[in-house]
């Protein structure tokens, strides 16, 4: 008997165009006014597209370095001096900077999946601008004689959402994710020895 489930050809998936859909602002709606990605179909602020979201993190994630390379305990040593331990630091972060920026976000989700009443205050911030968002496209939203712009708008869902941040302890969680992602950074920074093509580029440096 069919089953209806695809077959041959039909089955392949092209994880490339599946992965762009995420970030795909072709409309996808028959009147023209839907776009075919996840995040197009959000609102982003003035400025911020999805096609700029999406470049910017395709030239992160391709300019990650391996990561066995980069936990590769044996790379790892006690710098002999100072001047050595600013050499590695500096160019450390440099070379590395894409995979410091996503351990930061991994800290960041980790802080907020960890915390249920942190995930509400932030579910309250996102509603409470989606609300006004909505209430601005229908009218304009006029305080004081002027016209509520975007940055006005996040702030005033900031404000009704702030007495939920404070009960969820959002000031600790910033600050717990500042002071992990300084140690776990600075500390591979300072110990990660330093490739041989930088060292001879180090060397090659006028003084």
């Amino acid at each position: 008997m069919p089953s209806g489930a695809p077959k041959g050809e039909n089955c392949l998936v092209d994880m490339d165009s599946k992965a762009g859909d995420l970030f795909s602002a072709e409309d996808a709606h028959p009147t023209g006014t839907g776009g075919g990605g996840v995040l197009a179909k959000l609102w982003l602020p003035k400025g911020i597209s999805a096609s700029m979201a999406k470049e910017w993190f395709d030239k992160r994630r391709l300019s990650i370095r391996p990561w066995a390379s980069f936990v590769d305990q044996r790379k790892f040593s006690k710098p002999r001096n100072f001047g050595e331990l600013c050499q590695r630091v500096v160019k450390n972060v440099e070379t590395y900077n894409s995979n410091y920026t996503f351990i930061f976000l991994g800290l960041i989700l980790y802080c907020i999946i960890s915390s249920p009443m942190l995930l509400i205050a932030l579910a309250v911030f996102a509603g409470a601008f989606y609300i006004i968002h909505l209430k601005s496209l229908e009218s304009k939203l006029v305080v004081l004689g002027k016209e509520l712009t975007v940055p006005h708008q996040m702030s005033l869902a900031g404000a009704v959402s702030l007495p939920v941040f404070w009960l969820a302890g959002a000031g600790a969680a910033v600050f717990w994710v500042l002071g992990a992602t300084l140690f776990v950074i600075g500390s591979h920074a300072a110990f990660r020895e330093l490739e041989g093509s930088d060292i001879e580029e180090l060397l090659m440096e006028p003084v």
